[in-house]
């Protein structure tokens, strides 16, 4: 018997009214900068300290193709005596911050699929950060979008979250357990960044996406995209690391070390990294196939301009142009999870039935996600 077709039928994406250049980002942190060095002066006279570069609205451009980002909160990261962003604590019993974007970014999806949330059997959150362990954030989902039915659950695979928990809701409707699953990429980066870090203090945005799927046979929407195959991969390593969790308190010497937010070995990671997801693109194009010259657009993980650019390079074997490979970047910066999910909703209704495209996304772990999709 063949398997069920599924598509994605519809997207949602919410975003932060606040924005923050990297002019504004730059003075905030060159002030940073200075007050450092000026408090610390005879420890870096001395040699125990090293001294604070300053940065640039240029170098940052350079670096990452990144202009702006969203943020949930702007003051508090630009205070240079704070580095961090003012999100207040709810109570228990008034929705939770990361539950709020999700619901937003949800009902916009179900609005484009022509759904509610009556014919959703499943939510599926999936990001690199979950505001708390438990009650799962989903299950918190499914309650303030007004289920009364179906289920939930949380998974974490960073920056690859999306397109494993793509696969995850493709194999729920296959296998007949749901007819309709709802994934979701609520992301607070804001709040697990080092501002105060010239090599990252940029990369990072705030914002929250979601994706319907449906057994293709009870889609409705005008704009549907049909899921051929699925890939996804997974090899550890340490280059990409943030260390928070709960057993932080049992160690009180590392309480608020810099371990406890994002790091990278940002080198490392490019050379790492862009091959690995190249040959994952192709390796999969020939599973199902399918020639690179026959994807009509690759929506990939806007982490850095340069690394979608060599990947996109490598698959198909020149440089691609900005509507193959759309960049959201630029507006956004690395939302993580959500990245390539932005891409696609903001860059997929234009094409013809029957355009192929890839929604691809990578990071921490390593780990890698790949998506091949068909415009019906």
């Amino acid at each position: 018997m063949a398997q069920q077709a599924v598509v994605i039928s519809g997207t949602g994406l919410w975003t932060p009214e606040l924005s923050i250049s990297n002019e504004e980002l730059v003075a905030s942190f060159n002030r940073y900068v200075e007050l450092y060095n000026s408090r610390n002066a005879a420890a870096i006279e001395a040699g125990e300290l090293v001294a604070l570069q300053p940065s640039s609205a240029e170098f940052i451009e350079k670096a990452s193709g990144i202009k702006a980002r969203y943020v949930l909160n702007k003051d508090g990261v630009l205070d240079p005596e704070r580095m961090a962003p003012r999100i207040a604590e709810r109570s228990d019993d008034d929705i939770s911050v990361q539950a709020e974007m999700a619901v937003k970014a949800i009902q916009q999806a179900l609005a484009a699929a022509g759904r509610t949330p009556a014919d959703v059997d499943a939510i599926l959150v999936a990001c690199s950060n979950m505001q708390r362990p438990y009650p799962a954030m989903a299950i918190e989902v499914q309650h303030y979008l007004g289920m009364e039915g179906g289920w939930g659950y949380d998974m974490n695979v960073a920056c690859s979250a999306a397109t494993f928990g793509l696969q995850a809701a493709v194999n729920a409707i296959q296998s007949g357990n749901a007819r309709c699953v709802v994934v979701v990429n609520p992301e607070i980066c804001s709040a697990h960044l080092a501002w105060e870090d010239r090599d990252c203090h940029f990369i990072f945005g705030d914002v929250a996406t979601a994706l319907v799927l449906e057994a293709r046979e009870d889609a409705t929407s005008d704009n549907q995209w049909e899921v051929l195959g699925s890939k996804l991969q997974t090899k550890f390593s340490n280059n990409i690391r943030n260390n928070f969790g709960f057993l932080n308190r049992g160690d009180e010497a590392g309480i608020g070390a810099r371990d406890k937010l994002f790091r990278q070995e940002g080198r490392k990671v490019f050379r790492e990294v862009c091959p690995m997801v190249a040959e994952q693109i192709s390796t999969h194009l020939q599973e199902l196939e399918l020639a690179p010259d026959a994807l009509n657009r690759m929506w990939l993980h806007q982490a850095n301009l340069g690394m979608n650019q060599f990947i996109a390079r490598k698959v198909l074997g020149r440089d691609a142009t900005l509507e193959e490979a759309p960049v959201i970047l630029d507006e956004y910066a690395n939302t993580s999870s959500a990245g390539s999910i932005i891409a696609f909703h903001k860059y997929n209704a234009d094409l013809p039935a029957g355009a192929l495209g890839v929604i691809c996304s990578f990071g921490a772990g390593y780990s890698a996600g790949s998506i091949i999709l068909r415009k019906c």
